[in-house]
């Protein structure tokens, strides 16, 4: 899956979708982490702030939770 610089859907939406699909195929099992920001910054050559948004919409959509100075896992039983 890739991102469409020029399509309709907000960067930070497409990207929350990319990492959705990871975690419902089990590239990012329960429990365990999900890419940084700065690593998303870096596969997807976005801003910081688009990367933040993309995280922040998984945590609102319950399937990831974050973890102050440790980052970011899926949760246990993740409802994609």
């Amino acid at each position: 899956m890739t991102v469409d610089l020029d399509g309709p859907e907000p960067l930070y939406e497409q990207i929350a979708a990319v990492l959705t699909a990871r975690i419902a195929d089990g590239t990012y099992p329960p429990r365990r982490r999900v890419p940084s920001e700065a690593a998303i910054v870096e596969e997807f050559s976005v801003s910081r702030p688009t990367a933040r948004a993309a995280v922040q919409l998984l945590v609102e959509r319950g399937l990831i939770v974050t973890v102050r100075g440790k980052g970011s896992y899926v949760v246990d039983n993740p409802q994609t």
